[in-house]
């Protein structure tokens, strides 16, 4: 494809998102409405943007390069993904009920809305959000620059200024309806994809031409074994489980129902969408066994396979689809930055009648570091998958007892993300036990579990109960969500609060 024509296509597809993002966030008027759509998402957004999200930079890029690479094992992402947003239905939709703007914010109302526990968590969280977009930015920036055959350094930036404008116009309500178009196009544009490559080898049973027997074996588990495949669809579930990308969506659902039926009907069209990947990836091997890169194999498929016209939508909605992912990040990030990171500093959160423009230009900040993050490497995308399972892994335990075991207690949480990290390190740092594992993922979580279990038996039990914590996260949050207090109210009434606090204990 002519490089000139696909950057004129995928400026007018930029264009036409910006002016998206401008027209539905024309009433936005606080920050709740910026960070969150106003907390009032139907089902067709919320499916609309979870499966775009889900379908994006890993299944454009991982899945079906790992499909080139290892035939049906470019399923696992899929089976994952699927398995995670389903349990994420059943067991955190609830949480919606109690207006939480961030995992920090959840995590830590499940241990007594403990400071040192949503200050850490919301470090971390900040720092994993920045990491994610800087890996969409690189993903994205080899993409355009194969595809349009220009320098990565400029691809990258014109990915990230792309997204950039038409976030900062128009928040997270931009962001679900530019993600519900996509995942529309992306969807199509995926079995299409599939269904042409197929009828260009000359059907299935040119499917395995030149891939390796132990590849085309049921999620080639005789090629990967059966440890590292679990490991894999493991990790993809974690992370949907522990992201904070995915809970943004909860926070910002209509209700529960909504939640639990378009998170449940994204894991179902997930689920049957897991091979589609795996059979663009094969398909790309029979045609071009010799690819240099196998995460080139979406773009090269589109390009050789589709008519022009047909080949540009596709690959300009595979290239969105790193955009939505990053821009879902970006606000995860920035929710972060002014709900936790700015009151670990001031001792209050921002004013009401600021929020709107803080977060813009929060979001300025936290891309403009990611932006320098991806431009320092071009092959990032293996650490920060690993990086990020670190902190991931922990958060992901310490949600689940939260949620489900009363005796949990902040020191628990803390020794939970703590061991997860450790647990992870040691096995990168290990050559043998990543060979036997496939990723750090299983044995971060199985230490990480014992970790807050034992030291939560060996501690004092939290006292302070969940209708307390849930007060007192309420009182620093409302200034933000236009409440009747301002900042300084809030701070004040916060200082009471915490001065209660042993007569609360007692």
């Amino acid at each position: 494809m002519h490089s000139t024509l696909f950057l004129t296509g995928f400026g007018v597809y930029v264009v036409f998102l910006i002016w998206l993002g401008w027209f539905v966030s024309r009433n936005q008027k606080s920050g709740e409405d910026f960070l969150l759509g106003g907390r009032g998402l139907p089902l067709f957004l919320v499916l609309g943007t979870t499966v775009a999200t889900m379908v994006g930079t890993g299944s454009s890029m991982g899945a079906v390069g790992f499909g080139y690479a290892n035939g049906w094992a470019g399923a696992l992402y899929g089976v994952g993904g699927a398995i995670g947003i389903i349990l994420l239905a059943r067991w955190f939709a609830p949480v919606r009920e109690m207006n939480f703007m961030t995992m920090s914010e959840e995590l830590a109302y499940y241990v007594g809305a403990n400071k040192t526990v949503k200050n850490l968590v919301g470090v971390l969280i900040f720092v994993a959000s920045i990491g994610w977009l800087g890996a969409h930015i690189l993903g994205g920036g080899l993409y355009l620059a194969w595809i349009a055959d220009i320098d990565l350094t400029t691809a990258k930036i014109i990915i990230a200024a792309a997204f950039t404008i038409y976030v900062v116009i128009g928040g997270y309500t931009a962001v679900v309806w530019t993600d519900t178009i996509q995942a529309v196009i992306l969807f199509a544009g995926f079995i299409l994809m599939a269904v042409m490559s197929v009828n260009y080898i000359g059907g299935l049973d040119h499917l395995y031409d030149g891939m390796d027997q132990a590849a085309t074996s049921l999620f080639a588990i005789d090629k990967l074994g059966w440890i590292p495949a679990i490991s894999l669809a493991t990790v993809v579930g974690v992370g949907v489980l522990a992201t904070p990308s995915f809970r943004q969506r909860i926070y910002s659902g209509k209700d529960v129902k909504t939640i639990r039926r378009s998170f449940m009907a994204s894991g179902i069209l997930y689920l049957f969408f897991s091979i589609i990947p795996a059979i663009i990836g094969m398909s790309a091997h029979a045609i071009n066994p010799e690819l240099n890169n196998p995460n080139y194999s979406f773009p090269f498929v589109a390009a050789t396979v589709l008519p022009v016209g047909l080949g540009m939508i596709v690959l300009i909605a595979g290239l969105s689809a790193t955009m939505s992912s990053a821009s879902s990040d970006a606000i995860a990030g920035v929710s972060i930055l002014l709900r936790d990171i700015y009151i670990m500093f001031t001792g209050t959160v921002p004013p009401r009648n600021k929020m709107v423009l803080y977060s813009r230009l929060s979001l300025v900040i936290v891309i403009g570091f990611a932006l320098l993050f991806a431009l320092t490497s071009n092959d990032i995308i293996s650490y920060i998958t690993k990086m990020i399972s670190t902190v991931m892994s922990g958060m992901f335990v310490c949600g689940m007892l939260g949620r489900f075991w009363n005796r949990y207690n902040w020191q628990g949480a803390i020794a939970t993300l703590l061991g997860a990290s450790v647990a992870s390190i040691s096995v990168m740092f290990n050559a043998d036990w990543t060979a036997f594992w496939g990723n750090p993922c299983i044995p971060s979580v199985l230490f990480a579990l014992i970790a807050g279990v034992v030291v939560s038996l060996c501690t004092p039990a939290n006292v302070v109960t969940k209708a307390q914590a849930k007060a007192m996260l309420d009182e620093e949050r409302s200034a933000m969500e236009g409440g009747d207090s301002d900042a300084a109210d809030v701070k004040a009434q916060t200082s009471t609060l915490n001065k209660t606090k042993p007569s609360i204990v007692k």
